[in-house]
């Protein structure tokens, strides 16, 4: 049996990300987001058009993705109500969003420079992706307040322990991402079945449930 209801939200979970650009002084801003899917070396990114980091990637066509682990929540959690932009909407105001100048000594995280692009990767993050923006556009019709960017990944730099000795897979087992789902965040899940996607493909994935 289905009821029919009107989702206010539609998060069924995806990975958080720290995207990382560069601010017009050229210091390094950095904000959570979960709108990002990826294909092949293909990133797109759902941003407000307010938002600091929005205005950013627009004029340096340029970020750093730092995918999160899930022991890194409290850090993800400190930066949730904070924006990059000295002017403070009042809806943001209302929120409970704070302007803060520095987000990486807020969080508690180290600069890392990169080496294709300018804005600067987390250090704590275990897999951090440098990318170019190639097209924008809103999303739905315009004046909805949000862009689609479509960016993509020029270096990838996966922590050694991620990596299947020998391969340049990264472990889907040993790599446990923190994930937004309505809104709350979720992590250390479990492997519960094999996947025959997977199989056909070829991947490698020791360790997964086999039977």
């Amino acid at each position: 049996m289905h009821r029919t209801i009107d989702l206010k939200v539609m998060y069924f979970g995806t990975p958080v990300v720290l995207i990382s650009t560069r601010n017009p002084d050229g210091t390094a801003n950095l904000a959570p987001m979960s709108s990002a899917w990826w294909l092949n070396d293909r990133c797109v990114l759902g941003l407000g058009n307010s938002a600091q980091t929005a205005a950013n990637l627009r004029r340096e066509r340029e970020c750093v993705l730092n995918l999160v682990p899930s022991t890194m929540v409290d850090v993800v959690d400190r930066l949730a109500l904070t924006t990059g932009k000295p002017e403070v909407s009042p809806k943001k105001a209302a929120m409970g969003y704070e302007f803060v100048p520095d987000k990486f000594a807020l969080a508690g995280l180290t600069e890392q420079a990169s080496t294709l692009v300018g804005a600067p990767r987390v250090a704590e993050c275990p897999v951090q992706l440098e990318c170019t923006l190639e097209e924008e556009g809103p999303l739905g019709a315009a004046g909805s307040g949000a862009t689609v960017f479509h960016v993509r990944v020029q270096r990838s730099h996966v922590a050694d322990e991620l990596v299947i000795p020998g391969t340049h897979y990264v472990d889907p087992v040993g790599w446990d991402p923190l994930i937004m789902k309505f809104c709350e965040f979720f992590g250390e899940g479990s492997a519960i079945r094999p996947s025959r996607l997977a199989e056909a493909w070829e991947m490698p994935h020791d360790g997964v449930l086999t039977s």
